[in-house]
């Protein structure tokens, strides 16, 4: 009878029941699992040898040659930080790649943006051809004689050019660029020309500020190849004053193992401890500026693939 006679403003005031915790089915759960498991195994198989190698880095010679050294630093030591840091090649090639990266990430950008922006206006006469070249030279290219004619005949040869200029531009890059600006809604774009704007004033003032997660993964795929740029100096480079540091750890290295040998064994033991633990310092150097600008743009990469990744 209370039941009955209870005011509807009075059930209102009642606390609302717990919710019920809403089970989830086996097979969710199973699946979750597998999931969560399987990127354990990759994490692990991605930070084990990072983790090793830096290990490796900052522990002592003897103890690198002598296989003791696991994930743990053993007899911690900086001599090899040392070596690698106080030879004025490596110092050089540093100052080289960072040019190359910085400079080579703007012009790669650049012309991105300024081929792949028209290449996603409907409007736009022959996109459809022009994309079609692009996809061309992704399956079939001149080849390496034929460029290096190329390269040769506009005066790159020995140049800082012959790294910024030949491969400035990626088909990969640009169709994901295209594909960001198509997704940009046209209506803006409508607004911005029933304002006067121009094509020019309407991809400075609207469409590269919404355009920041994918400048953000153009200029993180550029600054990784350019960091990495190793085959292209070994052709194109002879002063050694241009080369970038991935030649440069790659001739030191080879330098040491060569200058193993020609004195006593004491030295040549000695000197083939150092080029085992300098290996593993040189990894983390040249390393290392990538693993410090990929948190900052991690965000804007993932979002800026996926934004990309919409439509073809």
């Amino acid at each position: 009878m209370s039941a009955l006679t209870t005011s509807p403003l009075s059930r209102l005031r009642r606390k609302p029941a717990a919710k019920e915790r809403v089970r989830e089915p086996f097979r969710d759960r199973v699946f979750l699992i597998t999931v969560t498991g399987m990127l354990v195994v990759i994490l692990a198989l991605v930070l084990l040898p990072l983790i090793y190698i830096v290990a490796n880095s900052f522990s002592s010679a003897s103890a690198v040659s002598a296989g003791r050294v696991t994930f743990w630093p053993v007899d911690f030591s900086l001599r090899a930080y040392e070596v690698a840091l106080s030879n004025p090649q490596i110092l050089r090639g540093y100052y080289n790649s960072l040019i190359y990266a910085v400079f080579g990430t703007l012009i790669s950008v650049t012309l991105t943006v300024a081929i792949a922006y028209p290449l996603s206006r409907k409007r736009f006469f022959g996109r459809n051809v022009l994309m079609t070249a692009l996809i061309f030279t992704m399956l079939f290219s001149g080849g390496l004689i034929p460029t290096y004619m190329v390269v040769q005949d506009l005066g790159m040869l020995n140049t800082r050019w012959a790294l910024l200029i030949p491969n400035a531009i990626g088909v990969w890059q640009v169709i994901i660029a295209r594909t960001f600006f198509a997704n940009i809604p046209e209506d803006l774009h409508e607004a911005a020309m029933l304002d006067g704007a121009s094509e020019l004033r309407y991809l400075r003032s609207v469409v590269l500020p919404l355009s920041k997660p994918l400048l953000a993964v153009l200029a993180l795929m550029y600054v990784i190849f350019q960091w990495n740029t190793y085959f292209d100096a070994l052709v194109y480079l002879k002063d050694q004053d241009l080369f970038p540091l991935q030649i440069v750890l790659r001739n030191v290295l080879i330098l040491n193992q060569r200058n193993v040998g020609v004195a006593d064994v004491a030295q040549q033991l000695q000197q083939q401890q150092l080029a085992n633990v300098l290996k593993y310092a040189l990894i983390v150097v040249s390393s290392l500026p990538v693993l410090i600008i990929y948190p900052f743009v991690a965000r804007h990469f993932t979002k800026g693939v996926m934004v990309g990744a919409v439509k073809g």
